[in-house]
C-alpha cells in the first residue's frame, strides 16, 4: 500500500513549492548540510506570520525558532522576499490571475466638530479653581525684609 505524505493544514502543497523552489537562492559555499530544509524553515515563517505569535513560539516541526528567524531576516536585509514577490507576481500576472483595475472613491467623511473635542462657544471651564492669596502656603518671598 502506498502511503501519503502528511502535511500540517498550512504547509505549503507539493504544487506550491514546486512553483517557489526555483525561485529561492542557491546556496553560495559548500560545508556542512543543513539540518532542516528550506522548506520547513518557510513553513515555519508562514505559520509564525499567520499565527502572529512571537518567533519562539515557532513549532519544532519547522525547525528551532532560531533557525526559522534567522532565514526570515537574511532575505529580508538582502533583498530576497521581494524578488521572490516580483517573480511570482509577473507569473500570475501572465497567466492572467492579477487584475489591476483600480477603483478610487473621492468621497470623504468628516467628523463633527464636537467629536474632535472643539470648545463650545461661550462656556469656559477652567481645568483647576483659582487660589487666593491667602488659601496658599506661605513661601520665604512672602515675608517681609526676607530675601
Amino acid at each position: 500500500m502506498d502511503t501519503l505524505a502528511v502535511t500540517r493544514r498550512y504547509d505549503l502543497a507539493d504544487v506550491e513549492w514546486a512553483a517557489l523552489e526555483p525561485l529561492l537562492p542557491v546556496p553560495r559555499r559548500p560545508g556542512r548540510p543543513p539540518i532542516w530544509t528550506k522548506r520547513q524553515l518557510i513553513d515555519g515563517i508562514r505559520w509564525r506570520i499567520r499565527a502572529g505569535t512571537p518567533w519562539r513560539d515557532v513549532p519544532e516541526c519547522y525547525g528551532s525558532w532560531a533557525a526559522v528567524y534567522a532565514l526570515f531576516r537574511r532575505w529580508q536585509r538582502d533583498g530576497t522576499w521581494a524578488r521572490i514577490l516580483t517573480a511570482l507576481q509577473g507569473v500570475a500576472d501572465a497567466a492572467g490571475r492579477i487584475v489591476w483595475d483600480v477603483s478610487i472613491d473621492s468621497t470623504i467623511a468628516r467628523a463633527h466638530q464636537h467629536a474632535a473635542g472643539a470648545r463650545k462657544r461661550g462656556t469656559f471651564r477652567p481645568n483647576h479653581r483659582a487660589v487666593s492669596r491667602s488659601s496658599r502656603p506661605i513661601t520665604l518671598w512672602d515675608v517681609p525684609g526676607a530675601g
